[in-house]
């Protein structure tokens, strides 16, 4: 558990290498300690900052587009490649998730600026270096079956409120496998006593969950989760290794995931308490 003064420490450290007090994002893209540990002594963010000695950024009203894009397009620049969105958090000046939610997912920014860059040559060499928008290809490709679609679009509207499920699986009461985090979240209260945990909090920033693992009889240690569907979705997330201890997963498919970073894949655990029930 990280202290007060190790947290304050940390961020006048990060401080000093930004030549500015670190946003909250900054923070804990460097500092490896959890968000629920800053939380206990800082609920407020600035507070935080001003605890360390240091004068908090101001919070503009609004950015606009031109400003989140220009920033990415310089990121582009220097890299000499797009950047992954854990690339742009540590390199970039805002937060990821403010790209995601105005350009509608980190996989649509590149087609954002390449709208943005239109026509502007200080972006030629930039544009240069992004992908061949799909865009583009799959309309070209849809404009000659736009009617035979038609129907199938019909459908799916029909179809686009309601809720998708897993593999039946019929598991202590939980019919369908799960498809998402929320479903991982689900199952791993329903089975945590019997992996040994014991749920201390869980939070909606990283890392999810604080718990307590059981190592043997009157000995706990304190672990922090991070809940995904895929194990992957971890690194595509951008969260720092050395932010929690173990990933809660439905599937494990991340062969590269570091070594001292525990998996618990959920559908092997209900392989094994399966066949132990049967």
């Amino acid at each position: 558990m990280s202290g007060k003064q190790q947290i304050l420490d940390s961020i006048g450290a990060i401080a000093r290498q930004l030549g500015r007090a670190p946003s909250h994002s900054e923070f804990f893209s460097r500092a490896g300690i959890s968000r629920y540990a800053v939380a206990k002594f800082f609920p407020k963010w600035n507070d935080a900052v001003r605890a360390a000695g240091l004068k908090p950024r101001k919070l503009r009203l609004k950015l606009q587009d031109s400003e989140l894009l220009r920033d990415w397009g310089e990121t582009v620049r220097r890299r000499r490649a797009v950047p992954s969105r854990r690339a742009y958090l540590l390199e970039g000046k805002y937060d990821p998730r403010t790209m995601e939610k105005r350009f509608g997912g980190w996989s649509t920014v590149p087609l954002a600026f390449r709208n943005f860059a239109k026509g502007k040559r200080e972006w030629a060499g930039v544009v240069a270096l992004l992908p061949v928008s799909k865009g583009k290809e799959e309309a070209a490709a849809n404009q000659d079956s736009r009617c035979s679609t038609t129907a199938n679009k019909t459908q799916r509207a029909r179809l686009h409120d309601r809720p998708t499920y897993g593999d039946p699986m019929d598991f202590r009461g939980l019919r369908h496998e799960p498809v998402n985090e929320q479903g991982v979240i689900f199952l791993f209260g329903m089975l945590a006593r019997e992996l040994g945990y014991m749920v201390e909090a869980m939070q909606t920033g990283f890392p999810d969950c604080e718990a307590k693992r059981r190592l043997g009889p009157g000995r706990w240690k304190r672990v922090d989760i991070e809940f995904e569907f895929e194990s992957r979705n971890f690194r595509d997330h951008g969260h720092p290794a050395n932010g929690c201890d173990a990933i809660v997963c439905w599937r494990h498919n991340w062969p590269e995931c570091p070594e001292d970073l525990e998996v618990v894949e959920l559908s092997s655990v209900i392989k094994s308490l399966a066949n132990a029930e049967d």
